[in-house]
């Protein structure tokens, strides 16, 4: 960003590369650890890359929407209607806001390659809005803005290249569900009578893209808050029919409950939240599942702090990230205990197939860790 120097673009934190060497060097198998070593080491460990490293992204828009392609391209979006787009490895960002956009908040954004993306305005009434892009963000097609002022959209996932979903805060009692079976370019409200009721006061939070997030085919996963419990809402069948869970995450307050999940698989899921609010505590701000979100258990030494964004390292059985305003914590036990790592202020995060992890939130921060050897 402008206002950065060169030290503060390349700060970074040993422990996030080394976490990333640790996991990219080769996939591990199950209950197997990377292979030690002569000296004592880890032989991947050998091979230690640096941690976050900030780019120059030239706004102060807050990213909470991230959503990186691969270890070259990746896509943000963010406040005042902001998109940016990559496709050097962050070393330099191009400004592809949607014309007229500067009233929007994009809380949320899927890419499918450098070309094509989906982003999500969130709001009440016609401020929710989803935009598509298939040129690199040359131009926008608005396909879908929300008519009804009783609903209010928070996140968006897709399953693959054409089925996806974005979900709305309870209306008539129950979570909205929007689909789309064309990769975006046309939208419709699914039936609720698969939905459980929603809770007085429950609702999602748009704080990083990650309220609704999927894995595999056709399962997909729900995050709340607000009301007397946090809980986790699950689907099997692409969001006709949903179970609800309670999670062990404390909720009770219209600021407190899950932000963010992550899926591994369709088994092992994170979730992180707690109180967002900077002069509260966040006890228990974590939570694992290994049975799809069937059951939860609390991390046995959670986040120190609200966590709103969580990211399994790519072709890890156990190592995580979780961002917040107030750091970066790894677990390399599936979630179970964390540590804080890096005290700089995210939103969310993400990581790609071949190796490459990022990080995004306030006054245009983007940073981004990548595998040993490449850049």
């Amino acid at each position: 960003m402008t206002s950065m120097g060169k030290t503060r673009r390349m700060m970074s934190v040993g422990l996030v590369g080394a976490a990333l060497a640790l996991t990219l060097t080769s996939p591990a198998r199950a209950g197997e650890t990377p292979a030690a070593a002569s000296d004592g080491r880890t032989a991947s460990t050998e091979r230690l890359t640096t941690g976050w490293q900030l780019t120059q992204t030239g706004t102060e828009a807050r990213f909470r929407g991230l959503a990186p392609v691969d270890r070259r391209t990746a896509w943000a979006a963010g406040s005042q209607g902001t998109v940016l787009r990559t496709t050097d490895g962050g070393r330099s960002w191009r400004n592809v806001s949607p014309p007229g956009a500067a009233e929007l908040e994009l809380r949320d954004v899927e890419a499918f390659d450098a070309r094509r993306a989906v982003v999500l305005a969130i709001g009440e009434g016609e401020a929710s809005r989803v935009l598509r892009t298939e040129d690199g963000g040359a131009t926008w097609t608005e396909s879908f803005r929300n008519t009804d002022p009783r609903a209010f959209y928070d996140c968006m996932t897709f399953f693959d290249r054409r089925h996806g979903l974005a979900m709305s805060d309870p209306v008539d009692g129950k979570y909205r569900i929007l689909s789309t079976r064309d990769g975006g370019r046309s939208w419709e409200v699914l039936p609720s009578a698969g939905m459980p009721d929603a809770l007085p006061g429950e609702a999602g939070f748009a704080a990083s893209g990650q309220c609704l997030v999927s894995a595999g085919p056709r399962d997909v996963w729900l995050a709340t808050g607000g009301g007397a419990t946090a809980r986790v809402l699950h689907s099997a069948d692409r969001g006709l029919t949903w179970t609800a869970t309670v999670s062990p995450v404390p909720a009770g307050d219209p600021a407190r409950g899950v932000f963010g999940l992550a899926f591994r698989d369709r088994a092992h899921g994170i979730a992180v939240g707690g109180d967002y609010r900077k002069d509260q505590p966040s006890p228990r701000a974590a939570a694992v599942t290994r049975d799809g979100g069937r059951t939860w258990r609390a991390s046995a030494t959670p986040p120190p702090a609200y966590r709103s964004g969580v990211a399994w390292l790519p072709h890890s059985r156990s190592a995580a990230l979780a961002v917040g305003p107030t750091g970066t914590d790894l677990t390399t036990d599936g979630g179970r205990t964390w540590r804080t790592i890096d005290t700089g202020s995210y939103d969310t995060v993400s990581c790609t197939p071949d190796g490459s992890c990022w990080a995004s939130g306030e006054k245009g921060r983007i940073a981004v860790a990548t595998r040993p050897g490449r850049s």
